[in-house]
């Protein structure tokens, strides 16, 4: 089996990819911080109701806070599994966190903005924390649609590299065939995400205003196009399983 042929323990929840991050580092740990604060500018209002009217208020962004929260949680998933895979803390790895950081702490109030604003025309104005919020041209809409496009596809972009930077470092990483093809499906996918945020972006700036508002609901093409990496490159990594599975234990040597 795969833990026998590596000469390595696999660390646990992914059996067929070792982990090369041990310890949690300074960098990780500044990572964490970041993202903690990110998900605090998150919140409805940093003070504690002091009335009922103002704790109903709060409560009307539950939802919008809920999907900011799990699409920050997502990214941090993949920082979390990119760290732990990989171990990198090259200076080329940081820089590239750092961007990350950057990106994500800029994007947190218009991701904030867009979400509340959708979730609160979705219910008609019943889950609104405040209704100025609606007090935008449709103009303003299609712009807003294109700045979270751009910082969707930053973040990819970001994860492409560091995907990137990875799988040129197979070798010293000592990559066996399964995590190469892992690698290479992770850039991939991001790559194919750059590629959706920019085409959502031009097509809210390009077409007529009365269509460009609803560009942002081209993000629902990411589910076949990652269904169809999905596919392409789960069937290469299930044959590279299978050839490493099918291959001899390597004897201990005395």
């Amino acid at each position: 089996m795969i833990r026998q042929l590596v000469g390595r323990e696999l660390v646990p929840p992914e059996p067929h990819f070792r982990w090369r991050g041990g310890e949690i580092t300074r960098l990780e740990a500044f990572t964490d911080a970041v993202f903690a604060f990110a998900v605090t500018l998150l919140v409805v209002s940093l003070e504690v109701p002091r009335t009922y009217a103002e704790l109903i208020s709060a409560m009307k962004g539950f939802v919008a806070f809920a999907i900011c929260f799990a699409l920050l949680a997502q990214i941090w998933r993949r920082h979390y599994l990119f760290s732990r895979r990989y171990g990198l803390q090259t200076q080329y790895a940081i820089t590239l966190n750092s961007i990350l950081l950057f990106v994500v702490l800029f994007y947190v109030y218009p991701l904030k903005f867009l979400f509340t604003m959708a979730i609160g025309g979705l219910t008609g104005g019943v889950l609104a924390v405040d209704r100025r919020i609606f007090d935008i041209r449709e103009s303003q809409v299609t712009t807003l649609v294109a700045i979270y496009s751009v910082g969707f596809s930053a973040v990819s972009a970001v994860f492409a590299l560091l995907h990137r930077y990875a799988y040129s470092k197979r070798a010293e990483l000592e990559l066996n065939s399964y995590e190469t093809v892992r690698t290479r499906s992770s850039v991939v996918h991001h790559a194919a995400d750059v590629g959706l945020g920019v085409f959502v972006a031009l097509v809210a700036k390009l077409v007529p205003v009365a269509i460009g508002v609803y560009s942002a609901l081209l993000f629902f093409l990411a589910a076949p196009i990652h269904s169809v990496i999905g596919s392409i490159y789960g069937k290469r990594a299930r044959q590279a399983l299978e050839r490493i599975e099918s291959k001899p234990p390597v004897a201990a040597s005395s």
